[in-house]
């Protein structure tokens, strides 16, 4: 039994389609259309249909197709009710997906899609309890509690980014101040980089030289100094892991994972990011020493997550139907 996943991103969409076990056996990439929404629509149900063709040649029959999408995602997995970068707003996206295509449609939380997808077929394999960080330009989150994935009464929780880690803290683009995201994300190691290079001295030469040649510093720039060991971009990452532990502390209290998950392009750090991480949980942890420790991992799945999360999420739909 096989499903579509497609992913929407904000410069491309992926899709491909997936099979029980999790792999993709046909997939397709375009960029994400600038402009209205409706340009958007039209570029998933395109890819659905030629994915829909592709799938006989792969094996087997299409059952659902689930859609990943940035935002605010109703319970019913049927509404978006916000997303920041597509104009969509109490969009009915599933109900004009179907009326195009005839075939059943989930809709779902990106972060949460990816979450699910680490979980059944990646870094959460073989726990119950898991929890997922996707460090990217933002933070992203997904709860997986019981086996069950964590959506909330309304649909919306898992969004970690915005929990609230520093009070009166960094204003964020959610209009909050101090959520996670503005000390654990992308931007987050951008910024502390140049903080880096604006105090100077030995640390902050290479940063600030990097810098006052390109005119910015920019994420391949701080990645490629942590990979060769320069301190001050190293120094840089231990700050945001050591932000992130903090953060996992107080989550672990509420969830009491398992196992956390780092995804995104700043976990690909690894090792470097995840040692400061641990550092710093069990430095805030309550009752350290009372309290079993989780894994702190990196997840496996990277860019293929939301795809196939999207499409096992939606295959798990129909067959409860």
């Amino acid at each position: 039994m096989q499903a579509i996943g497609i992913d929407i991103g904000g410069t491309k969409i992926a899709g491909g389609v997936v099979t029980e076990l999790g792999e993709i056996v046909a997939e397709r990439r375009v960029p994400t259309p600038a402009g209205d929404s409706e340009s958007i629509v039209d570029a998933v149900v395109a890819m659905i249909q030629e994915l829909q063709g592709a799938a006989p040649s792969a094996g087997g029959e299409v059952v659902a197709a689930g859609v990943a999408a940035p935002g605010f995602i109703d319970a019913a997995q049927s509404t978006v009710y916000y997303t920041p970068n597509i104009p969509w707003r109490n969009e009915p996206l599933r109900a004009r997906l179907n009326e195009k295509l005839g075939l059943h449609i989930t809709i779902d939380n990106d972060a949460n899609a990816a979450g699910w997808a680490e979980f059944r077929f990646g870094a959460g394999r073989l726990v119950s309890d898991m929890t997922m960080l996707t460090i990217g330009t933002g933070v992203g989150g997904a709860i997986v509690a019981k086996d069950q994935l964590l959506r909330g009464g309304f649909g919306t929780g898992g969004e970690l980014g915005h929990v609230r880690l520093v009070r009166d803290g960094l204003l964020c683009g959610c209009g909050a101040h101090g959520c996670i995201e503005q000390y654990g994300s992308g931007r987050a190691l951008l910024r502390m980089a140049g903080e880096v290079a604006d105090r100077g001295g030995a640390n902050g030469k290479a940063l600030a030289d990097v810098r006052a040649a390109k005119g910015q510093l920019t994420g391949p720039d701080v990645a490629e100094l942590m990979a060769k060991g320069d301190p001050g971009a190293l120094e840089a990452l231990t700050e945001l892991g050591t932000w992130l532990g903090e953060a996992c502390a107080s989550l672990s209290v509420v969830l009491d994972p398992q196992r956390f998950v780092f995804g995104g392009g700043v976990a690909q750090a690894g090792e470097l990011l995840l040692a400061p991480i641990r550092e710093a949980y069990l430095s805030h942890l309550p009752a350290r020493g009372f309290h079993p420790e989780p894994d702190f991992v990196i997840a496996e799945l990277v860019n293929e997550a939301g795809v196939v999360g999207a499409a096992d999420l939606a295959r798990l739909h129909v067959q409860t139907l």
